[in-house]
């Protein structure tokens, strides 16, 4: 089974963990001193946060899987669309080893794909002594796609 995955960039961690755990309406399922992550159920998503990004906000998004299936029926589709991924394989980040590879959307976010195979003690075996941002690798430009326009009548905010 899939879980949605969203990783947000924080200036004050503190600050937001007691934000989303009212939203949530639950504690992170892991605390670090630069990291906290959510494993929500109902959705089912992975929300994690972080200080470790050059600018707050958005760092990415992505799936996690299960089983190792999962991710080779997901990344078999990539390829089948012609989808350039960056493969990392094993690798470790946030806290976690895992077998992953990322994608990148025309707007340029980083999309993860991954299943976890085991915690770690440090945010990242290959950045322990760095303090650098979230594990995403340096992906391509996004490929420009040019959609029909199309006028949809709106009522009401958005969403």
């Amino acid at each position: 089974m899939k879980r949605f995955h969203v990783h947000i960039s924080v200036e004050d961690l503190s600050k937001s963990i007691a934000f989303y755990s009212k939203l949530f309406g639950i504690e992170p399922t892991r605390t670090e001193t630069d990291y906290a992550k959510w494993m929500l159920e109902d959705p089912r998503v992975n929300f994690a946060i972080s200080t470790r990004a050059g600018k707050v906000g958005l760092d990415h998004l992505g799936f996690q899987v299960d089983a190792e299936s999962e991710l080779d029926e997901m990344k078999d589709r990539a390829k089948a669309a012609d989808m350039a991924l960056v493969n990392e394989g094993e690798t470790t980040c946030c806290y976690a080893a895992s077998d992953k590879y990322w994608l990148t959307d025309p707007q340029g976010i980083a999309w993860e794909q991954f299943h976890t195979l085991g915690n770690i003690p440090v945010f990242s075996e290959k950045q322990a002594t760095s303090a650098s941002a979230c594990c995403a690798p340096k992906l391509a430009e996004p490929v420009k796609v040019e959609l029909p326009k199309k006028t949809i009548p709106i009522k009401g905010s958005c969403c």
